[in-house]
């Protein structure tokens, strides 16, 4: 294979986290769990940096209190252990006080889910009901099955139902309105507005495919041609439809044709167009020839294709501080990109292993665009970085070492964090928000049962969504 010319200029990720201090203590958000389990941002996962900070190093409400009351007078900067260990003893000692002002102590605000150094930022009052619902048309102090039924067709149908299906309904005991609001359910989700193109299923995948019409290929292409992203929307809508296992948008190693409105077909074996990667090396939605154009590009290390995945698939935003575990590894700058600085290591030492197995993958190359080749990187010229050759293929994640793409995706669908992401993403198309305080238990709960009770299939999942009073209750 040819070398590749040397890198156009990129408005990457990498070059945004660059530009960010980064002297933030990686034991915190650890350390805050251990003293404060009970914290919403520790079900399942670790507090953000803007716990504490703005843009770290520069702290907010809570993070001043905490850097003026640690260890006052010792010399900076404290070590980890020192850190951590001061930190222990302070966090009790604090959680009575309210340092943005705001009305409600800190530690009643970790447990509530909203974050006590922003004064915009508070727990939402309930009010519950007091005796029966008075309301003439809605049962609004408990879950309302007709209410239900109507809200499910305008989400999965994106219909009202017709006045005579509403008086059947309405002639029904609870127990079969129950029934009725699920048989909508499986009714809706055959939908073309549910499965077909600019459906549900589609406008949930727009963030994580990014479609740029002007270089698609295929049917409607653009200007310039260079991948075809409609089987990358087939293989989303596959994997979160019917009885099939959601976690295999990140490890089919098969790929999905959309062959009607709102049918498709699984393809299996070697591809007859560049849109997929050898089967070996597949890894879903991480391996397409789009997510390798609009992501990789011409980049040696691709920061922005892991920083990607991590976001769309794992909730964990990079350029938020959020999701850094750092593995028990150096840093090293393989492409001279400058990432051992002071200002720059905090992120990369998460995002750099992150990134390693993605790069045996070629982003823009004409007929091997998308295509796994293990000598990638030491295929580009020398000018890119003067050890590219000794870029290794094995990386981390979650600080946990991981030896190719295919098992970083093996180990991301696995995660607790790729459930969380899952099911927020259907909270928020059903519900129009993230959990508030009232709602977590039963968001946590859809969370919890969604590997377990639900093996892991979204449209199980979607019935115990509907049965919940954060959405049943009008």
């Amino acid at each position: 294979m040819r070398s590749i010319p040397r890198s156009l200029p990129l408005f990457t990720l990498a070059a945004a986290l660059a530009a960010l201090p980064a002297h933030a203590r990686p034991p915190g958000p650890a350390v805050l769990c251990e003293v404060f389990p009970e914290a919403a941002a520790c079900a399942e996962a670790l507090p953000a940096c803007a716990t504490c900070h703005t843009a770290p190093p520069a702290r907010n409400a809570l993070g001043a209190q905490i850097e003026a009351a640690l260890l006052p007078g010792v010399a900076r900067p404290l070590d980890d252990a020192r850190f951590a260990d001061a930190l222990r003893a302070l966090l009790p000692a604090i959680a009575g006080d309210d340092p943005d002002a705001d009305g409600v102590d800190t530690l009643s605000e970790l447990v509530a889910g909203s974050n006590p150094g922003d004064t915009a930022s508070t727990p939402q009052l309930v009010t519950p009901c007091d005796g029966a619902s008075t309301n003439p048309a809605w049962d609004v102090c408990g879950y309302d099955p007709r209410y239900a039924f109507r809200r499910v067709q305008l989400d999965v149908c994106g219909r009202s139902p017709t006045w005579a299906a509403l008086k059947a309904f309405e002639a029904l005991d609870p127990s079969a309105q129950r029934a009725a609001v699920h048989d909508a359910l499986d009714t809706c989700l055959d939908s073309a507005f549910w499965l077909g193109p600019d459906g549900v299923l589609w406008r949930m995948a727009h963030a994580k495919i990014r479609p740029l019409a002007a270089v698609k290929s295929g049917p409607n292409s653009g200007p310039v041609p260079l991948a075809n992203y409609d089987d990358d929307y087939a293989l989303f809508v596959w994997t979160h439809s019917d009885d099939r296992d959601v976690r295999e948008v990140l490890t089919a190693q098969y790929y999905v044709r959309r062959v009607g409105p709102t049918r498709y077909e699984q393809v299996d074996g070697e591809p007859d167009v560049i849109e997929f990667t050898q089967p070996r090396a597949r890894a879903g939605m991480l391996t397409t020839g789009w997510f390798a154009v609009i992501n990789t590009m011409f980049t040696p290390v691709p920061r922005t294709t892991a920083a990607q995945a991590y976001r769309a698939y794992l909730g964990l935003d990079i350029a938020k501080s959020e999701g850094l575990v750092e593995p028990d590894a150096p840093l090293v700058d393989y492409d001279d990109k400058g990432i051992t600085a002071d200002g720059c290591a905090g992120c990369h030492r998460t995002l750099d292993p992150l990134a390693y197995p993605f790069s045996r993958y070629w982003g823009i190359a004409g007929g091997n665009t998308g295509v796994y080749d293990p000598r990638r990187p030491t295929r580009f010229d020398a000018a890119e970085g003067s050890r590219l050759a000794e870029l290794p293929e094995a990386g981390a994640l979650f600080g946990e070492p991981v030896a190719n793409l295919v098992e970083w995706a093996a180990r991301a669908a696995n995660s607790p964090a790729f459930a969380r992401a899952t099911v927020a993403d259907y909270w928020r198309h059903f519900l129009g928000h993230d959990p508030t305080p009232a709602e977590r238990a039963e968001f946590e709960a859809l969370v919890a049962a969604l590997p377990t009770e639900h093996a892991y299939r979204v449209e199980r999942m979607l019935h115990a969504l509907i049965d919940t009073e954060a959405y049943g209750a009008p």
